[in-house]
């Protein structure tokens, strides 16, 4: 599989370049802050640029990879059972109020 280039190879390749160029007799004109290279009557970039010229790279699974990352996600997938419930009775609080709705004190109360 060929390798990608990376940043700093890409880096270089221009370096040679233009390095190539110049000492070809070429020469590079500084064009004053706020011109635009772009001419108004092109079309916009974005629909000249071709994407994904590059043919897609093919991939190899691995069979053991893919059955380990399977089998976690089906098991957490599965449900755990809910825990059991105590049949016993649990206290809770009860409040108790007066005759005219007023609450007066807490209780623990069991049912």
């Amino acid at each position: 599989m060929k390798k990608p280039a990376s940043k700093a190879d890409i880096r270089a390749q221009l370096e040679q370049e233009t390095e190539r160029f110049l000492s070809g007799g070429g020469n590079v004109e500084n064009i004053p802050q706020g011109i635009s290279g772009k001419d108004p009557t092109d079309a916009p970039l974005f629909l000249n640029r071709r994407l994904f010229i590059e043919p897609s790279a093919p991939r190899t699974l691995v069979p053991e990879v893919v059955a380990a990352i399977e089998a976690r996600r089906k098991e957490k997938l599965k449900r755990s059972p809910a825990p059991k419930r105590s049949r016993l009775p649990r206290p809770r609080r009860k409040v108790i109020y007066d005759d005219f709705g007023e609450p007066l004190r807490k209780v623990w109360v069991e049912d």
